[in-house]
């Protein structure tokens, strides 16, 4: 992710939208607006290309706000310290649930079974877990901020989180959004070899069996390459949402089958 220190003092300027203030033009000439409460977002198309999809600074990380984010391709990404930054980065890292890649081995542990999948059974825990320290990043994006605003979320039965049990223990998983048709995965993370991938293995599973769209995994990286992942245009991750996102949304707590790999 891009640096976001030298974003703050154009963040917290660009009050308006479209803002022409003076002394507003801190990269490249660029600004974003700032939303107030009751302000809509911006189109998605006004992101900026350097960086990557940054939208709009302000607001806050409620309930409502989110929803309508996530409805219209767009997701809150920052650090602690630093105004809610919104994305909508262009192209979009997406993965068809048919399209999960299982490697050889990860195929042989799936017909193991030596661990249990549990769905939202820890939401809290598997936030944290992937707020942990990691040894190739900095810091953290999943600030309390962010804990507390998801945990709402699954409150409300749209935050789900998909959990890796190994002897009793915690060993991995992710969690993300649903809305409709369409997931959108947020984080995951392992404490044991496989355990997100386990995870993402059966959530595809599941969602494929539940005629889900895609599995949005914002960024490219080559670990989602390689799990399946592909970019697309952000004008055809706009277009599929504008459809899978108006279908009735599982809200609530998620069971998954038990015979996802028999």
């Amino acid at each position: 992710m891009v640096s976001l220190r030298n974003l703050l003092s154009f963040a917290r300027c660009a009050r308006s939208y479209p803002s022409r203030r003076a002394g507003c033009e801190p990269y490249n000439g660029a600004m974003i607006p700032w939303l107030e409460s009751d302000a809509p977002f911006p189109p998605v198309h006004r992101a900026l290309e350097e960086p990557n999809g940054l939208l709009a600074a302000g607001g806050e990380l409620t309930l409502e706000r989110l929803l309508e984010a996530y409805r219209n391709g767009i997701f809150p990404w920052y650090s602690d310290g630093q105004p809610v930054l919104w994305w909508s980065p262009d192209p979009r890292m997406v993965l068809v649930p048919p399209e999960v890649a299982l490697s050889r081995s990860l195929k042989k542990r799936l017909r193991r079974r030596d661990y249990e999948i549990r769905t939202d059974s820890s939401f809290p825990d598997v936030m944290l877990g992937c707020a942990a320290p990691r040894a190739d990043e900095g810091g953290t994006w999943i600030t309390d901020e962010m804990v507390q605003a998801y945990v709402t979320l699954h409150r409300a039965g749209f935050a789900h989180s998909v959990e890796t049990w190994i002897d009793g223990r915690l060993a991995g998983g992710l969690y993300g959004v649903s809305i409709g048709r369409a997931f959108f995965g947020e984080s995951m993370f392992s404490r044991a070899p496989d355990a997100s991938k386990l995870a993402l293995a059966h959530l595809a599973r599941q969602l494929e069996r539940w005629q889900f769209g895609l599995i949005d995994c914002q960024m490219a990286t080559s670990h989602l390459a390689s799990l399946g992942a592909r970019e697309i245009p952000r004008t055809d991750f706009i277009r599929a949402l504008s459809e899978l996102v108006n279908y009735p949304t599982r809200t609530g707590a998620w069971r998954f089958d038990d015979d996802l790999f028999d």
